[in-house]
């Protein structure tokens, strides 16, 4: 519980920063007397070297954010993948918390033992940190077009980078083009051309990693690029998306993910391909983890499936 206090501004800023305050503040605020014997007395925790909460349980996730950017200092902002996480993008992975300051900032960067209930704390400098790519709202954080941006070149892998973007953009948090207008000033990056590759195809229409393979083994080996997301209206009056559609040679590829083992997707896939060959189309399906382990395997069957279409190269 907060400590009783007239202090209106220690009411706002507790309420802020979900009970987080540096030593600097709550002394400030409260005087030193005060803020230790809270601490002493058991009201309080000591978080950390400097930090302190106004409780005295384990952390909750907001305050673990706090506790971070409170030992970043002045002008920290939440990035990355935490960043995106708390604009509601779901299913990425990073057991820490990124949080990026400005480059003339002098302030070491190496940080006080945490407690176990904190996670792992990356600083990183940066020299771009315009009021544009700021969200507003509490905790600071970038943008969800920055945090994308970073969050590709922090990736520990190439599929991770790639995945950060069809992640965030499949689940409608950012848009292409707004990537873009991020990517185009910061053309010096790591992973620049993977990031502009990535987004090219999914402004196009590819929103799983599977189908950014796929459209990259296309390229690799000379295939004319589908019409990715192809809306179609089945017989039922459903609009449909294909994957990836030669509306030229009335080819169809479907790229089987994890979800099609579920024995609803399958029955529902069954009559959508029959309804596709009904139609007269070519369909060719493929587990998407084949794409990545056997590429020449499904090019073979591409390239045979367009030349029986009339396709030559």
């Amino acid at each position: 519980m907060l400590p009783g206090s007239d202090d209106d501004e220690f009411a706002r800023t507790c309420l802020e920063q979900a009970g987080v305050l540096t030593v600097a503040q709550a002394v400030r605020l409260l005087g030193r007397g005060i803020a230790r014997g809270h601490v002493n007395a058991g009201r309080w925790r000591q978080v950390c070297r400097g930090i302190v909460t106004t409780t005295n349980g384990e952390l909750l996730r907001r305050q673990q954010l706090w506790a971070a950017l409170l030992l970043a200092g002045r002008g920290a902002a939440l990035a990355g993948v935490t960043a995106l996480a708390e604009a509601g993008v779901r299913g990425l992975r990073d057991p820490g918390i990124r949080v990026l300051v400005p480059a003339e900032r002098n302030r070491t960067l190496r940080l006080p033992g945490l407690p176990s209930d904190m996670p792992p704390v990356r600083i990183t400098r940066t020299r771009l940190l315009p009021d544009e790519h700021r969200q507003a709202g509490s905790p600071p954080r970038m943008i969800v077009a920055r945090s994308v941006v970073d969050a590709a070149v922090w990736a520990p892998t190439w599929d991770a980078a790639r995945t950060v973007i069809a992640a965030s953009c499949q689940q409608r948090r950012v848009t292409p083009a707004e990537i873009f207008t991020v990517l185009a000033t910061r053309r010096r990056l790591p992973r620049f051309a993977l990031i502009k590759a990535t987004l090219n195809d999914v402004a196009g229409g590819a929103e799983a990693l599977s189908e950014i393979d796929f459209m990259e083994l296309c390229r690799r080996f000379g295939f004319p690029a589908p019409d990715r997301q192809e809306r179609r209206r089945d017989r039922s009056g459903r609009i449909r998306f294909l994957d990836a559609y030669w509306k030229r040679w009335r080819l169809h590829v479907e790229i089987d993910g994890s979800h099609h083992i579920d024995a609803g997707h399958w029955e529902s896939d069954m009559i959508r391909q029959n309804q596709v060959w009904i139609d007269g189309d070519r369909i060719l399906r493929f587990p998407a983890a084949m794409i990545r382990s056997q590429p020449e395997a499904v090019a073979v069957q591409l390239r045979q499936a367009l030349e029986a279409a009339g396709w030559r190269r």
